[in-house]
């Protein structure tokens, strides 16, 4: 119990510092904002590396029903009918290459992501601990998903192209998207990866965003050594 009562004021002296609260004597005295600062940039880090390496494998996205990518709107439901006419191989070749794209193209996340980490300011903590349950999950966003976009698409291009079905999807998506049946950007197969990628990395940063949330010290500790002292 006085482990976790230790844990917890912990907690609430490094969240002091990065808010500008002031505590007294040694209490408010024990933390430098360099060290607060620190301790929530290693935890952030752990949080996007856990994201990057739970997508970024075989079935990352294809056997996660989380960030599985389908294909979208009228085109999957295209894809019931050509798999009542004898297409089905087809079309699980599509969906399965599309995931594997994801798959292959999140590990390049990981230095932007990092990156953007690194860069983090006192002001920019600060945000992430008034900012809401989702402010880690925005600050990535924000940060990195115009240049992640740019790094995913030509590996995305490179694997759902492999397939002739791919050039059939962008015909069709084409076509539904001229009758206003499909969103403008889902009427590329590549860019459709691309987004839906993003929003699977996004979607687990979110998840590791909470359990951070739910217990910093639990999650962080092994990281945290120095800011929070001798916890094991």
């Amino acid at each position: 119990m006085l482990k976790c009562s230790t844990r917890r004021n912990h907690l609430q002296q490094i969240l002091a510092v990065l808010g500008g609260s002031v505590l007294p004597g040694k209490v408010w005295a024990q933390f430098s904002q360099g060290d607060a600062l620190s301790g929530v940039k290693a935890a952030l880090e752990r949080g996007a590396e856990a994201a990057v390496a739970v997508l970024g494998q075989d079935g990352g996205f294809l056997d996660n029903p989380k960030v599985h990518i389908p294909l979208p709107g009228v085109l999957n439901d295209a894809a019931k009918v050509l798999k009542a006419m004898g297409q089905q191989k087809k079309v699980d070749e599509l969906v399965t290459a599309m995931n594997r794209a994801a798959e292959a193209a999140v590990p390049e996340a990981k230095v932007l992501l990092k990156s953007a980490v690194k860069n983090m300011g006192v002001d920019d903590a600060r945000q992430l601990i008034r900012g809401g349950e989702d402010s880690v999950t925005r600050f990535f966003a924000d940060k990195t998903r115009a240049p992640l976009a740019e790094k995913f698409l030509p590996i995305v291009t490179k694997h759902v192209e492999r397939l002739a079905v791919a050039q059939k999807y962008n015909s069709m998506a084409s076509r539904a998207a001229g009758l206003g049946l499909l969103k403008a950007q889902d009427a590329n197969v590549q860019q459709y990866v691309t987004g839906k990628a993003l929003d699977g990395l996004y979607l687990m940063i979110a998840e590791e965003e909470r359990k951070i949330r739910q217990d910093p010290v639990g999650t962080g500790s092994a990281i945290l050594k120095k800011v929070f002292g001798g916890l094991k």
